[in-house]
């Protein structure tokens, strides 16, 4: 995917360079069928298009020469990790490769077979030395937002430097007191592995930083409400995964000049589709780089997706952290609110999640959801029947389906989706 060559880089972190190389070609054949190939893409998206094609190489540069200059690099897999302190301490934070088959089976080798494809994707990318994000990384920091990923992180401590935040599992003041504390607990490591203090001018500006990047997907997630649609579920779904490894500051400022693009398209009701075509709402499991292949399938089945309500979507932006508070203690508890608000199906109960997607499933006018779920994703898939319940009540039509990062079942969910947007059309006619 990338056009510059950065092999002595790459060696120089330890990657098996065939490994990579035969990586990067598939990746490059994939992007190019499902994103370049699409009629009337906005120009914006010509940015997000190169920084794709250098994720793994000047990103990668720029996060070597920061560590050169003293900078400490964060790798995360999950939204609970608050980015607001990791800049406070002056660091970076990235996420880390999880969305492709890669490296399976040494990752069978220190986890069961049938664990979900995200957690062997992390695994096997570091195993099979393809990952120049966890090669990069000071400081891997996991989270137990479910079982699977808890054990994984046992094993994958003996191959990166592992820190694990403990998520609760409710939202009762005991459990804010025990996120608190794991917030604080978290700062104190950034502090001791950065050697920087945390000092309230540091968090503020970090709080705005952040917040800016939201605010930008906040925006992007409402133009998507027009008729017709003006910008491909693919392309915000790029977006989305872009934003966990480009510069914020940078980031945010790309996004607002796409919005720009945006706004103008919809003032001339120009969209990427006809004002006909069924809008659909895909609502699940997180979909990480390069994890395209059920977007790819709806919209090339006669739909549009508008919204993604999922962790690569709008539960990563929905809320900001209030930016009011001027003392560190007061700003660590704004932090700690706005995560609590997270709706991740690891909490029971989850009634929040309901809500919010009965919410967007009006807002954004959809005529049905598609809920996804990774094979052996338990709290996703019980969820999946309460996402039902409540949307058959609503009268919208839901489909569920449950897949991996394989290209096996691609026909089949050919058919499936196809079945179910032909049927959706029927309804309206």
């Amino acid at each position: 995917m990338t056009a510059i060559n950065h092999t002595s880089m790459w060696e120089t972190l330890n990657l098996d360079i065939p490994a990579h190389d035969g990586l990067l070609e598939v990746l490059g054949k994939f992007y190019n069928d499902i994103y370049l190939s699409q009629e009337g893409r906005l120009k914006g998206m010509e940015y997000l298009d190169f920084v794709l094609s250098e994720v793994h190489g000047l990103r990668i540069k720029e996060l070597q020469d920061a560590k050169e200059s003293g900078k400490k690099v964060i790798g995360t897999f999950c939204v609970f990790v608050p980015e607001e302190l990791t800049l406070a301490a002056d660091a970076i934070q990235v996420g880390l490769c999880s969305g492709a088959d890669a490296g399976t089976e040494a990752a069978e080798k220190i986890v069961p077979r049938n664990t979900c494809a995200l957690i062997k994707s992390f695994v096997g990318f570091k195993l099979a030395k393809i990952c120049p994000y966890t090669e990069s990384c000071d400081l891997v920091v996991g989270e137990t937002t479910c079982d699977g990923k808890k054990k994984a992180y046992e094993s994958f401590a003996e191959h990166v430097p592992m820190y694990v935040m403990e998520v609760p599992q409710q939202k009762n003041a005991c459990d804010r007191d025990l996120w608190k504390a794991e917030i604080l607990r978290f700062k104190d490591e950034l502090e001791t592995l950065t050697g920087n203090k945390i000092t309230a001018e540091r968090l503020k500006e970090a709080i705005k930083t952040v917040n800016d990047r939201r605010r930008a997907l906040q925006r992007l997630n409402k133009l998507r409400a027009a008729v017709p649609v003006p910008i491909s579920g693919r392309d915000v779904l790029l977006i989305n995964q872009v934003s966990f490894y480009d510069d914020p500051v940078r980031f945010t400022t790309s996004i607002n000049t796409l919005c720009d693009e945006i706004e103008s398209r919809v003032q001339k009701k120009q969209g990427v589709a006809e004002s006909s075509v069924p809008r659909l709402l895909l609502s699940g499991c997180p979909m990480a780089v390069p994890n395209w292949k059920l977007p790819f399938v709806i919209e090339g089945s006669n739909a549009v997706v508008v919204g993604e309500e999922s962790c690569i979507g709008t539960r990563n932006t929905r809320d900001l952290v209030d930016e009011s508070a001027d003392t560190v203690d007061d700003m660590i508890d704004a932090i700690c609110d706005r995560y609590l608000k997270i709706d991740c199906a690891c909490f029971t109960p989850n009634t929040e999640r309901l809500e919010n997607i009965t919410a967007m499933a009006k807002d954004l006018n959809v005529d049905g959801v598609i809920h996804y779920a990774l094979m052996f994703c338990q709290p996703y898939a019980n969820e999946a029947l309460k996402v039902e319940r409540i949307m058959k009540k609503e009268g919208v039509p839901m489909l569920s389906i449950e897949t991996d990062y394989s290209m096996d079942d691609l026909e089949q969910l050919k058919t499936r989706v196809g079945a179910f947007i032909e049927m959706i059309g029927s309804r309206e006619n």
